[in-house]
């Protein structure tokens, strides 16, 4: 049967929602000199050309035909569609026939297409003369897939799209459609259920609760950050510095009436904000587009989707921009660990588990209540690539933090026996995320030079920061959890008890070099009733702001890059809350400012002392003393090349005059930072005049020279 003369049932099955093939049905079709129009107008009373001649309603309910002679029909032909009192002119969309490129299609199925959202999703542009949108969504398992929105009604009858053959891609071009319009795709699954699905190579999303893709318009931003894009691709991040500060911009600052601020202002604070501290990057946490607040982000739906709550995806790039001309490097929270189950999103897409595994024991999460992508499925890795690259290229960020690493290297991760299926071999190693993550991080070091890729890993897994090549990972950098846990154990301890967990100070370096560390100090330490920074520490007032002092000295003198969380700059009191602002009155507040000017000191000394900048080589690093736990002290030396700093912390509030230190050279030392100055709200006891080193050994150096430790601080020497 010819679409001349099409089967009646496949124009019910059309009708009905049901055929795959709408172009077998639809549009125009020559038979000599003979030709047919075709088109299915469910809400129409009349169609006609525009020229005035009349389509005939057929047997079936909304299908209009048009027989003539071809010469009499131009190419391209319009309709003119009355439905009650209303008349509207339209092409129609089935006059267009879309091909997606063959090699394209190849590589998403190889999973080698590391730009997925250039083949799939929503992009204006122009066919044959005529502006719309092309829509391409995978679905492999559906029965049929339409596209809906404003421009239809939001009825899947009306636009069906083409089913591309076995490569699960369907496709339609829709004329009319422009930039700003809402979208989402009508999946019938097989067995009848119909679904409406948001796009998953979406730009742009309405703002929740509403869950509607958006067609986004080729940018418009004018970058202005050449220069740092130059330099980025020429960058060794691991020889530089890197102080990071991490974000929520939902609860950084709001207006006054408690509304969030847009990319643009916000871009305008925090850099002046970081300026003035002195940070070499800032962390947001996730700002993919996402259905819950409260899930900080980290549930994504969106995964090339900045989120709409702070403005368009221009305004994004603004922001980017905006730090870039300050110096400043961004670096996004990136969730590719898993899904939220939001009937809109991922979840069995197609009626299949699609994105997911359909065996529970590899498919969910039960901590968060998600679903773990499969990462087995080309498709899907591709899809997953796709979104990072997407990042650095069209965001012009300078890095991703892989959140939950160690919830996709192990299939056991938080499950109990009989809860997970073991790998092929019979471990719990998830083979296929294993080989992703090496492949993730190969392709975007490969195509986006100079960018760091850091992972959220907290196990003992080997050679995560290694390259590819010699059986690592191939990430940048890796948070340091365990250094984090051991710190934060050891200083909620009241100084007296101290003595007796002195392991926890010296147990870290017997592994600092064996990755390329992150020191975080992150929202997870302040959240869910653990409390601020501030609050953890032990003793009154004062003492806490000496040990927070302290905390930060130790950090920024130890080997490793640093992160610090909104709100620890200024000691903030409370545990933070995604729903409310910081408490921007503080650095006003004594105590408060005084550690936000010592935060300031201590970015300034480590960006500007290659011996503290050398923090990933062993090299740069050696014990003067990790033994002392009777006076709770620890000492050491930072070096880099002929260049050297002696660092040396009291954990006690016990000032301890006197106190001699090994030095590996003789002559005159000067105290060039000290915690407990009165600039930071201090008791101002320390080394004014510096110290001078005899020929004494001491701690195994062939010189020494005897200081005071301040109470509850640390202080840096530095030979003259």
């Amino acid at each position: 049967m010819t679409a001349m003369a099409a089967d009646r049932r496949a124009l019910v099955a059309l009708t009905e929602g049901r055929h795959h093939a709408p172009f077998d049905l639809l549009g125009r079709f020559d038979h000599g000199d003979t030709t047919l129009i075709r088109v299915f107008r469910p809400d129409a009373d009349h169609v006609t050309l525009t020229d005035g001649r009349a389509f005939a309603a057929t047997a079936v309910d909304g299908v209009f035909e048009w027989r003539g002679r071809a010469a009499d029909v131009p190419g391209r032909y319009r309709l003119r569609v009355r439905r009650g009192p209303h008349t509207h002119v339209e092409d129609d969309a089935y006059a267009f026939r879309v091909q997606l490129p063959a090699r394209e299609l190849d590589a998403l199925g190889a999973g080698t297409q590391i730009r997925q959202q250039q083949l799939l999703g929503a992009h204006p542009l122009v066919m044959d003369g005529v502006a719309g949108v092309r829509f391409a969504v995978w679905a492999p398992n559906a029965e049929r897939v339409s596209v809906i929105g404003d421009f239809n009604g939001w009825d899947g009858r009306r636009q069906p799209m083409q089913n591309l053959g076995a490569n699960g891609v369907w496709c339609l071009f829709v004329p009319g459609v422009a930039a700003g319009a809402r979208y989402k795709f009508e999946i019938r699954q097989r067995g009848g259920r119909v679904l409406q699905k948001a796009d998953p190579c979406a730009e742009s999303f309405e703002l929740r609760p509403r869950s509607a893709s958006v067609v986004t318009a080729p940018s418009a931003h004018a970058w202005q950050d050449d220069e740092w894009m130059a330099r980025r691709a020429q960058a060794r991040p691991l020889q530089r510095p890197m102080s990071i500060y991490e974000l929520h911009l939902g609860s950084w600052q709001r207006a006054d009436d408690g509304a969030f601020l847009g990319y643009r202002e916000l871009a305008e604070r925090i850099g002046a904000h970081l300026r003035r501290l002195d940070f070499t990057h800032v962390q947001l946490m996730p700002v993919m587009e996402h259905p819950f607040d409260g899930s900080w982000g980290y549930q994504t739906l969106g995964y090339f989707a900045p989120t709409s709550r702070f403005g368009a995806p221009d305004d994004f790039r603004a922001f980017v921009d905006h730090l870039h001309g300050l110096g400043i490097g961004v670096i996004l929270d990136w969730v590719p660990g898993h899904f939220p189950r939001d009937e809109h999103g991922l979840v069995r897409f197609d009626g299949t588990a699609l994105y997911e595994h359909e065996d529970p024991r590899l498919g969910e999460h039960r901590d968060w209540g998600t679903l773990v992508f499969n990462y087995g499925r080309n498709e899907v890795r591709s899809f997953l690539t796709s979104s990072a690259l997407h990042w650095l290229e069209s965001y012009h960020v300078d890095g991703l933090r892989v959140d939950a690493v160690a919830s996709m290297l192990y299939l056991d991760y938080s499950r109990e026996p009989g809860e997970w299926r073991p790998n092929r071999f019979g471990g719990n190693e998830n083979l296929e995320a294993i080989d992703w993550l090496r492949e993730l991080n190969t392709v975007t070091h490969r195509e986006c030079p100079g960018t760091v890729m850091v992972a959220e890993e907290s196990t003992a897994w080997p050679q995560v920061t290694r390259p590819t090549y010699v059986g690592g990972l191939g990430f940048t950098l890796k948070w340091n959890m365990g250094w984090m846990h051991d710190t934060l154990e050891y200083l909620r301890h009241d100084p007296i008890h101290r003595a007796f967990h002195h392991d926890r100070l010296s147990f870290g370096l017997l592994y600092a070099f064996s990755e390329n560390f992150v020191l975080p100090f992150s929202h997870d330490e302040v959240v869910h009733g653990k409390g601020s920074l501030w609050s953890k520490m032990p003793g009154d007032d004062w003492q806490r702001f000496a040990n927070l002092r302290l905390l930060y000295a130790y950090q920024f003198t130890y080997p490793g890059k640093k992160l610090l969380f909104m709100g620890g700059e200024h000691a903030e009191p409370e545990e933070w809350c995604h729903d409310r602002a910081l408490d921007w009155s503080l650095p006003n507040v004594a105590g408060h400012g005084g550690v936000g000017a010592l935060v300031r000191d201590l970015n300034r000394l480590y960006r500007s002392r290659p011996e503290l900048g050398n923090d990933v080589d062993a090299d740069g690093f050696e014990w003067l003393d990790c033994h002392d736990h009777v006076n709770s002290t620890i000492s050491y030396l930072r070096r880099s090349g002929d260049d050297l700093l002696i660092v040396a912390l009291n954990f006690t509030p016990v000032p301890r005059p006197g106190y001699r230190l090994g030095v590996p050279v003789p002559g005159h030392y000067r105290e060039i930072l000290n915690s407990d100055s009165r600039f930071y709200g201090g008791s101002d006891v320390g080394n004014p005049l510096g110290a001078s080193a005899d020929r004494e050994p001491w701690m195994g150096r062939p010189y020494s020279l005897t200081v005071t430790l301040p109470p509850l601080a640390g202080i840096v020497l530095q030979p003259v």
